[in-house]
């Protein structure tokens, strides 16, 4: 029996007030997916409004091109889906087996307090299931809480973008939440590698990445919590 993987994309296109374009980062979403389809996995995509994501048109440009972007970019099972993303509304944990958040500046805005995203988060919770998310995604995290009604963050080891990070791709004055700052104030035990290099903790079922170098490793963390 095939594990089934939900990816929840953001649904939010722009940059507070700057009037640039965001969205997800396309190397996060596109090295997890095949590193799961190529475990054998079953990957199912949503975002908050469901149809196709906004793509932050700078993880298209050249320079952010990896070889899972490029395969991505010309595989038309893969477009399908992206351009046909459930509702997250209409999801239900207890059809897959573990959820993962690719990150983007967009998680900021909608999925950090999204009421469906926070149940999605709560119920894989509950029944045991990984949750993973890199970049700014663990952002997502936030708000959900566990049985007993504390965040599930709390007292965990995490990590997510950094604040140097942030401050490296010039939007620190434009993001509503940092994340390193939010994590740790939401009680997570939050540690960081230098920027842009690889770096994921794992804390029991909670799996997180720094930035997108870590968006590999972080998708096959998951894959080994679900003994693929």
């Amino acid at each position: 029996m095939s594990k089934r993987i939900l990816m929840v994309l953001t649904s939010h296109d722009r940059l507070g007030d700057t009037g640039e374009p965001t969205g997800f980062w396309l190397e996060e979403l596109a090295a997890p997916y095949y590193a799961c389809l190529d475990a054998g996995a079953e990957v199912v995509l949503a975002s908050p409004k469901g149809g196709k994501p906004p793509l932050d048109p700078k993880s298209d440009a050249e320079e952010s091109q990896t070889e899972a972007t490029r395969r991505f970019q010309q595989d038309d099972q893969a477009q399908q889906a992206l351009a046909n993303t459930h509702k997250l509304s209409e999801v239900s944990a207890d059809d897959f087996d573990a959820i993962f958040y690719p990150g983007g500046h967009g998680p900021l805005w909608d999925l950090v307090d999204d009421a469906d995203s926070i149940r999605l988060i709560e119920t894989f919770w509950a029944q045991q299931k990984p949750v993973a998310a890199v970049c700014h995604a663990p952002i997502v995290l936030l708000h959900a809480r566990d049985e007993e009604g504390n965040p599930i963050i709390r007292g965990r080891e995490v990590t997510g973008f950094t604040n140097e990070e942030e401050e490296a791709v010039g939007l620190t004055e434009v993001v509503p939440h940092l994340v390193e700052n939010a994590l740790k104030e939401g009680g997570a035990n939050y540690s960081k590698a230098e920027v842009f290099t690889p770096y994921t903790r794992q804390d029991g079922k909670l799996i997180t990445g720094q930035n997108p170098p870590s968006s590999e490793p972080t998708a096959r963390l998951l894959l080994a919590a679900l003994g693929k």
